[in-house]
């Protein structure tokens, strides 16, 4: 009777119980990635979605905890990739706030507001831009839109806000026609870097095309891609067009207006108005209507720099009303240069403009830290602050960054 009930009750599945000394091996940590200050450990961390860019580093966020650490020599890289993959600057005031009247050690920090003013101009910068209410109402226009990763160029580019805000609508806007976009502008002000970045951050194939070097309208598709930063390559632009046929892909005209025979452009009608192009008489047509064509241009530099003059305050940033005048003022130039017929295939003419006076603060600051290398963090703050400070008198409006680069380099060799 006894063996029977006992048959009756269901049988319990053996447990294989852990005992309580074993401890897993945990999984690199983003604490560890920021410790071991490496900055490719850390975009590899976020990246991989191992760790979050708001995960608690111990009692404080990873950006605070990064800010606090004066041993980092990759600080300013490590803000940058923590900003860029969504950590939220407004925490760090916020947690301040929670710590009022009580001791700064329990976050084993100095206050923030103390270790942002002696931060450098350009991490300054580049967390106060994070901050911004443009910054967020900008990045909402793509916020669930494969473009999404593009916010990530604001902590490459320093500057250009309205144009990353006017790019953001325009790729946000539903279309049929193909994506074509005109970045122009005076030199040394992020035209390349951003053209350059585009294809980089989507994550998707880019090919390069040095318009000064065509000499027929066959040259642009025998052409090869000049990006400095891919590997070198027999690929033309027509192969790499079908390689990518259907695909999303990015084609950057480089100095598109110089383009020795005007003829040369008339190539990009049928591709820009219908998304097919075929490159030789009697072969079939090549879908290239997901290709995103981005074309740099010095056009309108002048006009950028009268545009500016003419302002109230100079120094500061545009508002969007001034920018759309500016957007305005500029196409009727690129139309009277490249065009009418070809211009009016282009989605938008995206003027880059004047730097405001804490953007030639925070650019002379990463020069410093480019150009320097780990030896800027033996440097006396005041050393290097007469350092970006003493450059900003040589700079030279026409010629942008490049010419606060090479101040900063020329201040360095006097102080060595």
């Amino acid at each position: 009777m006894a063996a029977a009930l006992l048959e009756a009750q269901p049988q319990r599945e053996s447990v294989l119980l852990t005992p309580v000394h074993a401890i897993a091996t945990p999984r690199p940590t983003l604490l560890f990635a920021l410790a071991s200050d490496d900055v490719e450990e850390v975009r590899r961390v976020l990246e991989s979605g191992e760790a979050r860019p708001n995960d608690d580093v111990g009692p404080q966020s990873a950006l605070a905890f990064t800010l606090a650490n004066g041993q980092l020599k990759n600080k300013m890289a490590m803000v940058k990739l923590l900003l860029a993959y969504g950590a939220d600057a407004s925490a760090l005031r916020e947690a301040e706030d929670e710590d009022d009247g009580e001791s700064s050690s329990k976050r084993g920090s100095r206050p923030i507001s103390k270790l942002l003013e002696e931060a450098d101009p350009a991490t300054r910068y580049y967390i106060e831009r994070a901050n911004s209410p443009q910054t967020r109402r900008a990045s909402a226009l793509i916020h669930r839109s494969f473009f999404r990763p593009l916010t990530r160029v604001r902590y490459d580019l320093i500057g250009q806000d309205r144009v990353l805000e006017q790019l953001f609508r325009v790729l946000s806007m539903p279309t049929m026609a193909p994506i074509v976009v005109l970045l122009c502008g005076p030199s040394g002000h992020g035209k390349s870097l951003l053209a350059r970045k585009f294809g980089s951050l989507l994550d998707v194939p880019t090919h390069t095309v040095n318009m000064t070097t065509l000499q027929n309208t066959r040259d642009i598709w025998k052409s090869h891609s000049i990006d400095p930063h891919e590997e070198p390559s027999d690929r033309s632009l027509k192969d790499f067009l079908m390689d990518n046929e259907g695909k999303r892909c990015v084609v950057v005209l480089d100095e598109i207006e110089k383009a020795q025979d005007e003829k040369i452009l008339s190539s990009l009608l049928m591709p820009w108005e219908y998304g097919r192009c075929s490159f030789e008489a009697g072969h079939r047509h090549v879908d290239v209507s997901k290709v995103i064509w981005l074309g740099t241009s010095n056009i309108g530099h002048d006009l950028v720099f009268e545009h500016q003059d003419h302002r109230p305050a100079p120094e500061t940033q545009l508002s969007r009303e001034e920018y759309i005048d500016l957007m305005a003022l500029l196409r009727p130039r690129v139309s009277e240069r490249l065009g009418a017929s070809l211009l009016s295939r282009v989605t938008a003419v995206l003027p880059f403009v004047a730097f405001t006076a804490d953007e030639k603060m925070a650019i002379a600051a990463e020069a410093l830290f480019a150009l320097a290398g780990e030896a800027v963090t033996t440097m006396p703050p005041a050393t290097r602050d007469l350092i970006v400070r003493t450059s900003l008198n040589s700079y030279i409006p026409s010629e942008g960054a490049r010419s606060l680069y090479r101040a900063v380099s020329t201040q360095l060799l006097d102080t060595i």
